[in-house]
């Protein structure tokens, strides 16, 4: 057993953590909802307890007042009331289990709700460090082991305290000595339990956290993105060792928990035997000197059974109590983590019109002077919501500034660029925006208002997004659009399809708005999943539109028919978008150049080639090559062209038959295995850098995109 334990002993900073002071208050204040069903359970439990007892006495009245002296009428009444006792047992257990199954389950609901919304309420950089499989452990078993603390242990204590009182004092009746001698073993009962309890805490903690890594093993494979992965590096076997690990701890630490309990049961057990042979070998003496009846020395050494019986359960109540309320704690760890981002006691709606409300006055975007950095570890999670185990401490620098004194005006109703190398701070500016984050110094704000001083669901309702990669939930196309604005009737989703330019091949698809759209939509390509994400952006109608790089990735085809969707998405509003295309750049009315995390140049397109600074050796080094002299979204054939040439490896995903793209329908002049001339690759096409040496981005950073 103790090498079993070598292989979980790594993260003692989590795992022997001691349960926090006030948790057992807190538990008391999720069960005071529930103080009617439960005084209905105390009282079931109280008659349960008198017949309990009783049973045993009445046996002893048969042998001394029936059997013995053969008086058969006692016999038959005392035996109709003991059924009779039996049958209203019966009617007290299932009331006890109806009440408890009713407070049990209502807890496992107050507390699944409850951590979920307060998830919900965490940054995103909550969401970035923490494993999914973790949260998910916290919702199920946590919970559930948290819900046993108030339930299953409650009715063991309220049960057996009850009995052992009324049996004590039964027994202390019909014999003081034997009594004594009965109270003088319990220590031996009560000093066990409390070793193994302290060692079953750890333990708990333990297997909750190797539960959980494993969990988080499973959701990140499991996921199409990750079978992916795994299938195209060719790694099932090095998977399934990983796993394999994983689940060889959780079953070590089984194998000990389950081994503590038991050793400590069959301890019980015996002890429990060898005081009823005691009592037996005292009680048959004292009958034998006529100190009290036969019938007696029955009831004795029944109630016996019924005071072991209840001090067994009271000492496991202990070593259970103490394992389960780390399940409460465990929960309770994520509902103190304050969220980084909250509304203030005197926040007040943006001063916008309501969501959906087209005539909507466009609000200018302000940056005021804003320096900003991401939160460390321990401003946004907690470790065990992590689960990785490192040699040494994280090396992070809670000083490293991402935005450095940004300060520009987005007009009301234009469209402006974000231009700049990876790494630049051009994604982080879009977060703040949408008030993902706070800035640490300066302002940003909306129609006049300090983002902070507003209510975060009227910042949701004002702004819309979207990203380079948009989700889609594994639900219907219709799901996912009225996720935008519930309720919205079936005229609303055509429309805002036919102006995303998807609606023609929704309409043909067997089930239209009702096709199922796979796991984070993998069913769809990457230009169908950006036109139903402008559909859903354009139900929701908002006042200012954020772009993350929403052509990026997309071939010739696809970005023609999202480019012209997003022309309809800012049409009216105000813009900030992050661009790759020089469609879009050449489209926008202010362009900003970032890096290092300052605006270092700002104009319009022939402005800033003029100048020749920075956005001048990205025009050369990025985007020249998109030009040719023309607009692609001009001359689509000439830019469907060029990107077949650029990307000759974009090939379809076999494995979609239901796909919604358009080079599927019978009609469409692109179908699969019709001959297109090659096209030299990517590389071929570059032009040469003129003036001076080429100016490479800047590497990707983990967060300051």
């Amino acid at each position: 057993m103790q090498q079993m334990m070598h292989g979980f002993d790594g993260e003692d900073e989590i795992t022997k953590q001691q349960i926090k002071r006030g948790t057992l208050r807190r538990i008391v204040r999720y069960a005071r909802p529930y103080r009617w069903q439960l005084l209905v359970f105390v009282l079931a439990a109280a008659v349960d307890a008198v017949i309990t007892v009783a049973i045993p006495i009445l046996l002893g009245v048969v042998i001394d007042r029936g059997v013995i002296p053969h008086k058969l009428d006692v016999v038959v009444w005392v035996a109709a009331l003991v059924a009779g006792l039996a049958i209203l047992d019966a009617g007290m257990q299932f009331i006890q289990r109806w009440y408890t199954a009713r407070v049990g389950e209502g807890l496992i609901y107050d507390l699944r709700t409850e951590v979920f919304t307060h998830v919900q309420q965490q940054p995103i950089a909550f969401f970035t460090r923490a494993q999914t499989g973790s949260l998910v452990s916290r919702l199920n078993g946590d919970v559930i082991g948290a819900q046993q603390a108030l339930t299953s242990t409650l009715v063991t204590i309220v049960s057996s305290t009850l009995q052992l009182i009324l049996v004590l004092g039964a027994m202390l009746y019909f014999s003081w000595l034997v009594t004594v001698i009965a109270l003088v073993l319990i220590p031996m009962f009560v000093i066990p339990a409390r070793l193994v309890g302290q060692r079953l805490q750890r333990l708990t903690r333990e297997s909750m956290q190797l539960d959980a890594a494993m969990g988080s093993t499973m959701t990140e494979r499991f996921n199409v993105s990750g079978a992916m992965l795994a299938k195209l590096f060719g790694r099932p076997s090095q998977e399934a060792e990983l796993f394999s690990q994983q689940a060889g701890k959780v079953r070590d630490i089984g194998v000990v928990q389950a081994m503590h309990g038991s050793t400590l049961f069959i301890v019980l057990t015996l002890l429990a035997s060898l005081s009823t042979a005691m009592v037996y070998g005292l009680g048959g003496s004292l009958v034998i000197h006529d100190v009290f009846e036969v019938g007696t020395l029955i009831s004795l050494a029944m109630l016996l059974g019924r005071v072991y019986g209840p001090i067994t359960s009271l000492s496991n109540v202990q070593v259970h109590a103490l394992t389960a309320m780390v399940s409460f704690d465990r929960v309770f760890e994520v509902l103190d983590l304050k969220p980084l981002i909250e509304d203030r006691p005197d926040a007040v709606p943006l001063a916008i019109a309501a969501p959906g409300d087209t005539s909507a006055t466009a609000p200018e975007i302000v940056f005021d002077n804003v320096s900003f950095r991401y939160p460390t570890a321990s401003e946004v999670s907690l470790a065990s919501l992590e689960s990785i185990a490192l040699t040494s401490p994280e090396h992070t620098d809670a000083k490293q500034v991402v935005l450095r004194d940004v300060s520009f005006t987005a007009p009301a109703r234009k469209m402006t660029a974000l231009v700049g190398p990876s790494g630049a701070g051009k994604t982080t500016i879009t977060h703040l925006v949408s008030r993902l984050y706070d800035p640490e110094a300066g302002a940003v704000r909306i129609a006049g208002s300090d983002l902070r001083d507003v209510t975060q669901q009227s910042i949701h309702d004002t702004v819309g997004v979207v990203s380079q990669d948009s989700h889609l939930f594994h639900d219907t196309l219709r799901a996912n659009l009225e996720y935008a604005r519930p309720g919205a009737t079936e005229a609303e989703l055509i429309e805002a399809c036919r102006a995303a330019q998807i609606w023609d091949a929704i309409a043909a698809l067997p089930d239209g708005l009702d096709t199922i759209v796979g796991d984070r939509g993998y069913r769809l390509s990457g230009g169908e999943k950006q036109r139903v994400a402008i559909a859903r952006l354009l139900l929701k109608a908002p006042a200012v539109v954020v772009l993350d790089e929403a052509t990026a990735h997309l071939d010739s085809e696809s970005e023609l028919a999202v480019q012209q969707a997003l022309r309809t998405a800012l049409s009216g509003r105000t813009s900030l978008v992050i661009a790759h295309r020089l469609s879009t750049i050449r489209e926008a009315d202010q362009i900003l150049v970032i890096d290092d995390g300052r605006v270092v140049e700002r104009g319009g397109h022939d402005e800033l080639l003029a100048a020749g600074g920075l956005y001048a050796d990205l025009y050369r080094t990025q985007f020249s090559r998109q030009s040719g002299g023309t607009d692609r979204a001009d001359h689509p054939e000439r830019a469907d062209h060029a990107e077949r040439a650029e990307h000759p490896d974009r090939a379809e995903h076999p494995d979609r038959p239901d796909r919604l793209d358009r080079r599927d329908r019978p009609d469409h002049p692109e179908r699969p295995g019709q001959h297109h001339p090659p096209h030299p690759p990517r590389g071929d096409h570059r032009p040469p850098v003129p003036n001076g040496p080429r100016r490479e981005p800047a590497p990707v950073g983990l967060r300051n995109t």
